[in-house]
């Protein structure tokens, strides 16, 4: 039986600098790409949540809400 592949681990310091721009898109309200391991397509919207209970952040485009699993998350660029 063939297991999934591994999500890549990242270091404190990588997890830290992502969590940042992400915060900083939220404040200014732009619009980003997200690369999120195992998912074919990337991400695009704006961040309308970072819910820290759930680790999931919110992005919107087009009125629909995606949630993406934080540690997923493997990098972040502007949309533009």
């Amino acid at each position: 039986m063939a297991k999934a592949p591994k999500r890549p681990t990242r270091d404190e310091f990588q997890l830290e600098e992502l969590g940042e721009r992400l915060i900083e898109a939220k404040q200014e309200e732009s619009e980003l790409m997200l690369t999120v391991w195992g998912w074919e397509q990337k991400v695009q919207g704006r961040i309308v949540l970072m819910d820290t209970r759930t680790r999931l952040v919110h992005m919107e485009r087009l009125g629909e809400i995606t949630k993406v699993p934080f540690m997923d998350i493997m990098n972040v660029e502007n949309a533009s």
